[in-house]
């Protein structure tokens, strides 16, 4: 057991997992850290090893002999420590880690997890915002919110909004928008220049090969809502994302029309956690949240 002070936990977590996926992306996005700090861990772990670990290829890590063979070793004690982690903190219930999409987190979940919080004071959530997937089976995370096409976030995943798309503009240029050729004189806001939900959406409206003016671009939806509200184009929005601030009428909806993209919000647990009381209050209180988010998005027509 001493040999064991020598050689830091996270160091073989990076082993096994590198091993496992064969790249550093995929083993930094199971484990929450980007590839270049995990990239860091596997030099230090080869340099206390006093041997490399993985040979460098084209098409991503290759283990040594020596790490090959003791590969398999590592992800049976990796799966034996997850297990004993979950077996401890099933017990205690007042911790809550969830992870999260950081738009959902950002512009829905944070403006009503207070009322969660008030009625369950004795839980302690802590929120992950991140953009990978994480394995929920091999972390200490208790709930996985995702938005996808496939429920595959792990065990007994529950289907709990279904993503539909729609124009967002200031309030300023959508009194200036009464038809579609009004709409597309507008510069268009793009995500990582993507045009994420605009064929859909046009489609429905009978318009099968659009062109659309080019607008500015940003890394994320969030900040593509943020240009919105100052008047820098046209952006194709979802519910979750844009609503909240078309009650506040800083940004308006010229059109009425919402398209389903096909992608659904998903509440997925671990095969520890789904058992845990306050997983199910959580999941309980978060249905009936964004239950009563859609019926008051309809009631007040936004």
């Amino acid at each position: 057991m001493h040999s064991l002070n020598s050689v830091p936990l996270s160091a073989l977590r990076a082993i096994e997992a590198i091993a496992r996926t064969g790249t550093l992306a995929g083993a930094a996005g199971e484990l929450g850290v980007t590839a270049g700090a995990l990239s860091q861990r596997l030099t230090k772990a080869e340099s206390v090893f006093g041997r490399p670990l993985f040979i460098r290829t084209s098409s991503g890590l290759k283990p040594t002999e020596i790490c090959a063979e003791v590969a398999p070793r590592l992800t049976r004690a990796m799966n034996d420590l997850s297990a004993v982690v979950s077996d401890i903190r099933i017990v205690d219930n007042t911790v809550l880690t969830v992870t999260v999409a950081p738009i959902f987190a950002s512009r829905w979940l944070i403006w009503r997890i207070r009322k969660f919080n008030e009625e369950n004071p004795a839980i302690s959530v802590r929120i992950e915002p991140t953009i990978g997937v994480v394995d929920l089976n091999r972390s200490e995370v208790d709930v996985g919110i995702r938005i996808g096409e496939d429920p595959a976030l792990g065990d007994g995943a529950l289907k709990l909004l279904d993503q539909r798309v729609f124009p967002v503009c200031s309030p300023e240029a959508a009194r200036h928008i009464k038809t579609l050729t009004d709409l597309m004189e507008l510069p268009v806001i793009r995500e990582n220049d993507e045009l994420y939900g605009w064929n859909t959406w046009l489609s429905e409206q009978g318009v099968s090969e659009p062109t659309l003016k080019p607008g500015p671009t940003y890394a994320d939806a969030s900040l593509c809502l943020d240009a919105v509200m100052t008047g820098q184009g046209i952006f194709m929005a979802w519910e979750t994302l844009a609503c909240d601030a078309l009650e506040r009428e800083q940004i308006a909806s010229p059109f009425s029309q919402r398209v389903l993209t096909g992608a659904t919000y998903w509440f997925a647990t671990s095969r520890t956690s789904a058992g845990k009381p306050s997983v199910k209050k959580f999941r309980a209180w978060l249905e009936n949240e964004l239950e009563c988010s859609v019926k008051h998005w309809e009631s007040v027509g936004l």
